[in-house]
């Protein structure tokens, strides 16, 4: 029977346990809203009131005593000037517990612990928010690279273009494309006639014709050592 037994040990050492609270104090002042298993959450809301109402009190060994569990003078600071004040006129239950169902990994009950005057962000500022810093972080992106080359560098990149638009070079530039022609015509090999290729003599690039096979396929030789049916000749045996 568990008579008169305090506390849950979360199978852990006091000095773990201690540890562990430590932690989640931390967390729990800088956010005002943690997530954490239904059990530890039951455990740390106890702990978590008595530091806020430790901030209430104002005093130097209050602040030493909330420095304790803390151990970082910023959240000490936080809840003596900024939580606390607001909780004045409430005499407790500066928190609450909300149940999340169980873990998909464990089946362990999860929950949220945070501040009963916590205000939750609208759905529609949150939404606004992430729309102002995608677009910012497109303006970053965009003013980082490099300005694209106006219509003069282009046209000095491709003089072609150029002699397009201009009205005196474009004679000019079309007076070199039948130079550029002559000289790829020079040179390609000129390929011989159909005519040529048809009368089965030589053409004009050269090539002989193909030669007749050695064995056509009327015409086998049969070696002379072997008869028709493939078996070689016998020869007589020596007798005595």
């Amino acid at each position: 029977m568990r008579h008169g037994v305090k506390g849950r040990k979360l199978g852990r050492t006091t000095s773990h346990r201690e540890a562990l609270f430590r932690n989640q104090l931390q967390s729990l002042m800088d956010k005002e809203r943690i997530v954490t298993t239904l059990p530890k959450a039951k455990e740390l809301r106890p702990l978590a009131e008595r530091v806020i109402t430790r901030g209430k009190q104002g005093t130097v060994h209050a602040r030493r005593w909330a420095l304790r569990w803390l151990l970082r003078r910023d959240l000490v600071k936080k809840v003596f000037d900024d939580i606390a004040p607001r909780f004045r006129e409430r005499p407790g239950g500066y928190l609450r517990i909300v149940k999340l169902g169980p873990r998909q990994g464990d089946g362990a009950e999860m929950a949220v612990i945070e501040m009963v005057d916590r205000v939750a962000p609208a759905a529609g500022e949150k939404s606004g928010a992430g729309k102002e810093a995608a677009a910012g972080g497109k303006r970053g992106k965009g003013s980082a690279k490099p300005a694209k080359r106006g219509a003069a560098a282009k046209t000095a990149a491709r003089p072609g273009k150029a002699a397009k638009a201009g009205g005196g070079e474009g004679d000019e530039a079309a007076a070199e494309k039948p130079e550029k022609a002559a000289k790829s015509a020079k040179k390609k090999p000129a390929k011989p006639a159909a005519g040529a290729k048809a009368e089965g003599g030589k053409g004009t690039s050269g090539k002989q014709e193909p030669r007749e096979p050695r064995h056509p396929k009327g015409e086998v030789k049969r070696s002379t050592t072997q008869r028709a049916g493939g078996r070689k000749p016998t020869t007589p045996q020596k007798t005595g």
